[in-house]
């Protein structure tokens, strides 16, 4: 088998696998309990330490509630910087598991060619990767890129770092220690791949505590470990998303225009609207009130999207001063109104344009952009591409 068809083999095995582990990261339903306890077992084991007692729960949420009450049995634990301090009575068990899982990981690291300093999402390709392949990028970062990167993207960036921003806005790290069970999917998979490809050969050791977090990503949702005591919350019941634009390797972010994007047994939602993560309110009762009140400029920009611009914009009372004909995107119109000084507290005008690029449903979205208050020239306003009025007018298409 020749070097290049090797590599192809390899790519779509990786591929394959890539979408196994996303799966598992975005799966809605119950628990493997037995499994999962099983993994914990082996993990304490490990730091010698005797089976917890389990603690199941519906949610994140509701795991954080048993955690708070029991401070003895979950005592917070700190880092400093990417490192465990040393405790005066000893490191809690949590930093125990948490320091031997840091410590595997570097050694996995060095297996697979690269240390931590890089991360699996470090300077993705921006090409496909059957094109990378055929131009001579190596195979491991062809992998990085498929599997690390994509996963990355999803299951940490678009998933998990939302329901964190609902569960858990301000606890700072400081309650116990969380480990996200299928969330943890993006990087246990990523050296799940490596092997499962021939690509890296691990100690011993290194792949028994692999397989033990890798039951735990497919089994569980979120845990947390204590002395003698483990609280295991329940994968959600309900997860909605939608391709990344532009994705090239399977890449999804939260979103749902009807409901709650994720949904857990205990009634605990998260909302999210093209991944952003959004409050109750923007999909109950949304309004010009609180879309001025909100300081959150992604969150205001998806409940106007949501609600739609025409809406908003008649609502808002915005006084329409002049429409023309979009240079950068044919076909395509530009729309500038006038802001009452008292929603934007301060003089402006806004700019409603057409994004060029599609998005995954089809259509194109709008966007409205601040411009200073003496633009009178749709075109003109073209300043916020970075560009005059008079070059911007001369534009084939935007890029």
């Amino acid at each position: 088998m020749s070097a290049l068809s090797q590599g192809a083999h390899r790519l779509a095995l990786a591929r394959r696998l890539s979408d196994e582990w996303r799966a598992h990261g975005l799966a809605a339903r119950p628990a493997d309990r037995s499994a999962a306890e099983a993994a914990v077992v082996a993990l304490y084991r490990l730091i010698d330490a005797p089976p917890p007692e389990f603690v199941w729960v519906p949610s994140p949420t509701a795991a954080l509630s048993v955690v708070h009450d029991d401070p003895h049995t979950f005592p917070p634990v700190h880092f400093r910087g990417a490192n465990l301090p040393k405790y005066p009575e000893g490191w809690p068990l949590a930093a125990q598991l948490a320091n031997l899982v840091q410590d595997v990981r570097r050694s996995l690291d060095r297996a697979v060619g690269h240390g931590r300093s890089r991360g699996f999402h470090w300077r993705p390709l921006a090409i496909p990767a059957e094109r990378a392949l055929t131009t001579g990028v190596a195979i491991p970062a062809i992998i990085d890129m498929v599997v690390g990167d994509a996963l990355y993207t999803t299951l940490h960036n678009c998933v998990r770092t939302l329901i964190r921003a609902e569960s858990m806005p301000t606890t700072g790290g400081t309650d116990g220690m969380t480990w996200y069970g299928q969330h943890d999917a993006h990087w246990i998979g990523h050296y799940d791949v490596y092997a499962r490809t021939g690509l890296a050969d691990y100690r011993r050791p290194d792949a028994e505590l692999l397989a033990l977090l890798a039951e735990l990503a497919r089994s569980t949702g979120w845990w947390w470990p204590g002395e003698g005591r483990c609280v295991m919350a329940e994968r959600p019941t309900e997860v909605h998303t939608e391709p990344l634009p532009n994705a090239l390797n399977g890449e999804a972010r939260l979103h749902r225009d009807d409901g709650p994007a994720v949904l857990f047994a205990d009634g605990t939602q998260i909302h999210a609207l093209h991944g952003t993560h959004v409050p109750t309110w923007v999909m109950t009762d949304p309004s010009v009130e609180r879309i001025h009140a909100e300081r959150n400029i992604e969150v205001r920009r998806s409940v106007i999207e949501r609600i739609g611009w025409d809406t908003y914009i008649a609502q808002a009372r915005l006084r329409h001063i002049a429409t023309a004909g979009d240079p950068g995107n044919p076909g395509s119109a530009l729309h500038l109104y006038d802001v009452p000084r008292e929603l934007w507290r301060r003089p402006a005008r806004l700019l409603l344009v057409v994004n060029g690029s599609v998005e995954p449903d089809g259509t194109h979205r709008r966007y409205g952009l601040s411009v200073p208050a003496h633009f009178d020239d749709p075109v003109a306003a073209g300043w916020t591409y970075g560009l005059s009025g008079e070059h911007y007018a001369r534009l084939v298409r935007r890029t």
